[in-house]
């Protein structure tokens, strides 16, 4: 494949909206928040469609290039030349590896041990075997579908049908060490989605171009400044329904936030900006407005801060080459840059940026040069706090029918979604006691803590 390093500039359009009950709850934090002095972000990037995996990361060495290129050679429609991989040795490993092409711009940090790769994870209800899956022995509900998938990435329950993320349920869990502040834990740039979802808190959700829809706080023009005050006047009104004045206070207080909010979003971050370079993607318009916010973090006395953004486009039944390229560049560009702007704001250490997708695709070849719906993927952890340099997990068996096929190439994850986020909820400050609140169903696997952070 003749790799070019593509930049065909889109606009995501994130919804823009602020949760009134998000906002509502600003009020009801904790008296008895912990006292603490540490600031600790996470970011998730969630690839919609389904990342093909098996062509982000590729085995490089002899051996690992063969079974590849045994399944995916030329004639499949999809193969990267071994000679275009950006090569890669983990640490205390013996295999050679190669990210995609277009991931040159992080394709540096793993050997400099601010990138990680996690192999093979998925969701699981249980440690799970070949034959436990034929016999249909707990297996997670409706694999290989798109909605249903994403669901259970975004809620680490593969047995529940719950409303709630695992995002949203770290956010419950470290509440009261954002006492005071004006934001919730979680801020969204990609409108809203389960992962942000908490039982007791709700996320905020903010455009990633344009104002904060609520920017008429700050008008400076009569007509607008008069229908300001006339809405604070009804605000302001007594209520006997507490329904009615819980909403009303969480209005007032968005009207409020949006009057610091807005601010940061539309203006220029001279220490931001540079890094992004004017680059305009969704994905990158989104993680330069999250580096604004984690810039501001003083300003909104936060302690903890949860940010979820996104790519879509990933579900690449046909033109996989191209298509993945593509995108795979606009995710490296984004990536590398919000990494250097965060060394330039003083947190790299402080922040953990992680990939999530729908699921990994086929390793054998659809028709049309693409690939279909599948199972286990492999993931990308970014930031100063990861042990970096290293492969977590367990690279599978690319043998088409073997120990780890379910069928065409569907790898049967040796890593679950939910030893994932309970690794990341444990840096993140979630206690051990804490942590079945976050993640329900992590008592049914060994090793809760997968070593990344």
């Amino acid at each position: 494949m003749a790799h070019t390093h593509t930049r065909r500039h889109f606009l995501q359009s994130a919804a823009a909206f602020a949760s009134v009950n998000a906002l509502a709850s600003l009020g009801l934090q904790s008296a008895y928040a912990q006292s603490v002095s540490d600031y600790k972000a996470l970011v998730c990037v969630f690839l919609y469609g389904g990342n093909d995996g098996n062509n982000t990361i590729i085995g490089a060495d002899s051996a690992g290039y063969a079974a590849y290129n045994a399944v995916r050679g030329s004639e499949s429609g999809i193969n990267i030349a071994q000679s275009e991989l950006l090569q890669f040795q983990p640490r205390g490993s013996n295999r050679v590896f190669g990210f995609h092409p277009s991931l040159d711009r992080i394709h540096p940090l793993f050997a400099s041990g601010q990138l990680a790769v996690l192999a093979n994870v998925g969701p699981l209800n249980q440690p799970l075997t070949k034959a436990q899956y034929q016999s249909a022995v707990d297996v997670p509900y409706q694999l290989f579908s798109h909605a249903d998938q994403q669901a259970q990435w975004q809620s680490a329950d593969s047995r529940e049908l719950t409303p709630y993320g695992w995002g949203g349920r770290i956010a419950d869990s470290v509440a009261s060490r954002n006492a005071g502040a004006t934001l919730p834990v979680v801020t969204s740039f990609a409108g809203t989605h389960k992962f942000n979802q908490g039982v007791e808190t709700s996320p905020l959700a903010l455009p990633a171009t344009g104002s904060f829809l609520l920017s008429g706080s700050t008008a400076t023009d009569t007509a607008t400044t008069a229908r300001m005050q006339a809405l604070r006047s009804l605000l302001g009104q007594s209520a006997d329904n507490v329904l009615l004045t819980e909403t009303a206070n969480g209005l007032a207080n968005a009207i409020n936030l949006s009057g610091v909010v807005n601010p940061i979003l539309t203006g220029t971050n001279t220490t931001v900006a540079p890094f992004f370079n004017g680059n305009t993607t969704g994905i990158a318009t989104q993680l330069q407005q999250v580096a604004k916010m984690i810039a501001a973090r003083d300003t909104f006395g936060v302690k903890r801060q949860m940010f979820f953004v996104s790519l879509g486009g990933f579900d690449t039944h046909a033109n996989q080459l191209a298509t993945q390229a593509t995108l795979l560049t606009q995710l490296d560009d984004a990536l590398a840059s919000f990494y250097q702007a965060t060394v330039a704001l003083g947190v790299a250490n402080q922040v953990t940026t992680f990939t999530q997708s729908d699921f990994g695709r086929t390793f054998k070849a659809a028709a049309g040069g693409g690939s279909d719906h599948a199972w286990g993927n492999h993931h990308l952890i970014l930031g100063g706090a990861v042990k970096g340099g290293a492969m977590y997990g367990a690279w599978p068996d690319m043998t088409l029918n073997g120990n780890q096929d379910v069928g065409e190439g569907r790898w049967l994850p040796t890593t679950s979604v939910d030893q994932y986020a309970a690794t990341l909820a444990s840096w993140f400050g979630v206690s051990a006691t804490d942590l079945t609140r976050v993640v329900p169903n992590i008592n049914a696997f060994p090793n809760q803590n997968l070593g990344f952070l």
